[in-house]
């Protein structure tokens, strides 16, 4: 399935618009049956989401959707294609009259139920492709990094470096689509003793969802550590952002060299008490 050759685009990866609240758009879906015998393929619309893997995905059929899902509406809900064929399903968008500037996103679905004589069970093939809609106003892309925590654990090698795990969240608090890159960076007192953390990289987030990441840096244990986290986002399609940075501290303390120099102070304080006993104990001697 793709997106039809017309006046609204050529070759188009996903179905993109951007309208007025309570614009109607024609356009037309392409779906070809490369099998052998002809199918019959159930067509719907739903709103998109992120997953937690960080992929695009579409609400499952008969869960309720509230934007995209609900303005696109198909003349016919199936479809039979003929094998070898390809057949053009035309479908409308009716943004709604009440829509808020911002980007809102979705797709429009074919699904074909597969039996599996092994499992006696229906299997649903799906195929999704995107529907974004730019409702047309005040656009202000915006992303927050929350809940940032540092947690520290240090090694045993008294002269050695720690682990510095660096958790936070990153939220679409604006009403656009952003993609972001982002770095961590966990330094030392004064700058020093600096080292950077890698991430997995963001997904492309659209308005009020969020991604949690954690990143592990190696660094030397010098009383106070600061991570920072910085991100520069971009509306696809459009200019990078000003960067947004988040930070938090922890306390990193050399646990295992603080307890090897208590141990040898009060090693050497036990040998001064015996030489004093020692010396207590001579007899004085007798002059002659």
């Amino acid at each position: 399935m793709r997106p039809a050759d017309n006046a609204l685009g050529k070759a188009r990866p996903h179905f993109g618009y951007t309208a007025a609240p309570g614009a109607v758009i024609s356009d037309e879906l392409l779906v070809t049956n490369h099998e052998r015998r002809a199918l019959t393929f159930r067509v719907y619309a739903a709103d998109a989401f992120t997953t937690s893997s960080g992929q695009l995905d579409l609400l499952p059929e008969g869960t309720p959707s509230e934007h995209v899902g609900t303005w696109v509406s198909f003349g016919q809900g199936e479809v039979t294609v003929q094998a070898g064929q390809t057949v053009p399903v035309p479908f409308t968008v009716s943004v709604s009259t009440t829509a808020t500037p911002s980007d809102h996103s979705g797709g429009v679905v074919t699904s074909l139920g597969v039996a599996d004589a092994s499992s006696g069970i229906t299997v649903d093939r799906r195929l999704g492709s995107r529907v974004h809609v730019r409702v047309g106003g005040a656009l202000a892309p915006s992303l927050e990094v929350r809940d940032l925590t540092v947690d520290y654990a240090g090694s045993a090698n008294p002269v050695g470096a720690g682990s510095a795990k660096v958790s936070y969240t990153v939220v679409n608090t604006g009403n656009t689509r952003l993609t972001a890159t982002q770095s961590v960076r966990v330094e030392g007192p004064f700058g020093w003793l600096g080292a950077d953390a890698e991430a997995a990289a963001l997904p492309e987030l659209l308005p009020g969802e969020s991604a949690t990441r954690e990143a592990v840096a190696s660094v030397l244990p010098s009383g106070r550590i600061t991570a920072a986290v910085t991100l520069v986002s971009m509306v696809p399609g459009g200019a990078a952002l000003e960067p947004v940075v988040g930070t938090g501290d922890v306390l990193a303390i050399p646990w295992a060299a603080v307890v090897s120099l208590l141990l040898r102070r009060s090693g050497c304080g036990r040998g001064r008490v015996g030489r004093v006993r020692s010396a207590g104990s001579r007899r004085p001697s007798t002059p002659r």
